[in-house]
C-alpha cells in the first residue's frame, strides 16, 4: 500500500469533477433535460460499465452473486446522489462552474465523510488517534473554505450588475444558486454513501482474482444504476412535459458534448476506487480528497474563465482567502497519512 499514490489518484478524479462541466458551455441547440439525459447514459452507464468489464473479468458475476441487501443499499444511495445530482447542473447554471462546485462539492466532501459512522455507531473513530484527529480537523478547515468563498458568492452579487453577471455567467441568482447548492450538496453525498457500502462487492471481486485497485469497479456500476434511474426518469418526464423529445433528432455536436461530460465526471470516482486500495485504513477520507480537490480546482477554474471579473478587491482577496483554506485542508489531510 502507497497511501500518497492513493491520496494523488483520488486528487486526480477531483480535477476531473473540476472540469465536467466545461463541455456543455459549448451546447446551445437543445433543452437541458435531453443534453442532462445523454450526458447521463454515457456517465452512468456506458463508461462504468465499459470500464468494469476492461478491468474487473467477471464483474456481472460478482454483481448477481451479491447479497441483495447490500444491492438495494447501493443502488438506493446512489438514487439519493440521483436527486442530488440532477440539481447540480442548475447550481452551475445559477452560481457558475467556480463558485458553485466549491460551495457544492465543499457541502458533499464534509457531509459525506462524517454523516456515515456517526449513523453507523462508529463515531469513535473519528478520534481514535492521531491521524484521525487530523482528518476530522482537515475537514472542519474546509467548512471554513466553503464559508470563504460562499461569502465572496455573495459580495459579487451585489458588486455585478446585470450586464456584467450575465457576461460571466448567463443565469447567476445567488439566492437561487445557494439554495440549490445546499441540498445538491447534502443529497449528493449519498454517492460516498453508496461507494463505502459495499465491501462484500469488492472482496468477491478480490477473490475472484481482480487486481486490487480494480475492485471497487463492480460497486461503482451498481451505485450508479441508482444514480441514472433517477436522472433519466426526471429527463423524460421533462422531454414529455416541454414537448422536448425532437431535440434527440437534431443533427448536432451537443450529443457528443453531453456524452463527454458525462465520461469526465465518472473519472472522478473511479478515480476515487481506484485510489482507496492503496489508502489502507485511511481509505474513508477518499471521497473528502476527491471533493476538496475538486473544490480548489474549480475555484481555480472559475478564475481562468473570468467568472470573478469585475469584483472589487476585497470579495477577491476573500475568495483568495477561501481558496488558501481548502488547499490547507487538502495538505492537512495528507500530513494525516503519514503520522
Amino acid at each position: 500500500m502507497n497511501s500518497t499514490i492513493g491520496t494523488l489518484i483520488c486528487a486526480l478524479g477531483g480535477i476531473a469533477g473540476a472540469a465536467f462541466a466545461l463541455p456543455f458551455r459549448g451546447i446551445k441547440e437543445v433543452r437541458y433535460e435531453s443534453y442532462w439525459f445523454i450526458y447521463a447514459i454515457a456517465g452512468l452507464v456506458v463508461f462504468p460499465f465499459a470500464l468494469a468489464y476492461l478491468t474487473c473479468p467477471g464483474f456481472l458475476d460478482v454483481i448477481c452473486a451479491a447479497d441483495k441487501s447490500t444491492l438495494v443499499r447501493c443502488i438506493g444511495f446512489g438514487a439519493l446522489w440521483g436527486l442530488g445530482g440532477l440539481t447540480w447542473g442548475l447550481m452551475i447554471r445559477y452560481l457558475g462552474i467556480g463558485l458553485g462546485l466549491a460551495i457544492g462539492c465543499g457541502l458533499c466532501s464534509a457531509t459525506g465523510t462524517l454523516i456515515p459512522p456517526l449513523v453507523t455507531g462508529k463515531a469513535a473513530e473519528l478520534v481514535k488517534d492521531t491521524p484521525a484527529i487530523v482528518t476530522l480537523v482537515s475537514v472542519m478547515i474546509s467548512l471554513v473554505g466553503i464559508v470563504l468563498v460562499g461569502l465572496s458568492g455573495k459580495f459579487k452579487e451585489g458588486e455585478l450588475d446585470a450586464e456584467a453577471k450575465k457576461k460571466a455567467v448567463a443565469e447567476f441568482n445567488f439566492k437561487k444558486g445557494i439554495m440549490v447548492a445546499l441540498f445538491s450538496g447534502v443529497a449528493s453525498a449519498g454517492m460516498n454513501f453508496g461507494l463505502q457500502g459495499g465491501l462484500d462487492l469488492e472482496q468477491a471481486a478480490l477473490a475472484s482474482g481482480v487486481d486490487a485497485k480494480w475492485i471497487g469497479m463492480p460497486v461503482l456500476v451498481v451505485v450508479l444504476w441508482g444514480g441514472f434511474a433517477v436522472n433519466a426518469a426526471w429527463c423524460l418526464w421533462q422531454n414529455f412535459k416541454n414537448k422536448s423529445f425532437a431535440d434527440y433528432t437534431k443533427p448536432t455536436n451537443a450529443w457528443f458534448l453531453a456524452a463527454l461530460a458525462g465520461v469526465i465526471w465518472a473519472m472522478q470516482f473511479a478515480c476515487q476506487k481506484a485510489g482507496e486500495p492503496a489508502m489502507g485504513e485511511m481509505r474513508y477520507i477518499s471521497f473528502a480528497v476527491v471533493m476538496g480537490s475538486c473544490v480548489l480546482f474549480s475555484s481555480l477554474l472559475g478564475i481562468v474563465l473570468g467568472e470573478w471579473k469585475g469584483t472589487k478587491l476585497k470579495t477577491r482577496l476573500v475568495l483568495a482567502a477561501g481558496l488558501a483554506v481548502l488547499a490547507l485542508s487538502i495538505a492537512t489531510a495528507v500530513v494525516a497519512k503519514t503520522l
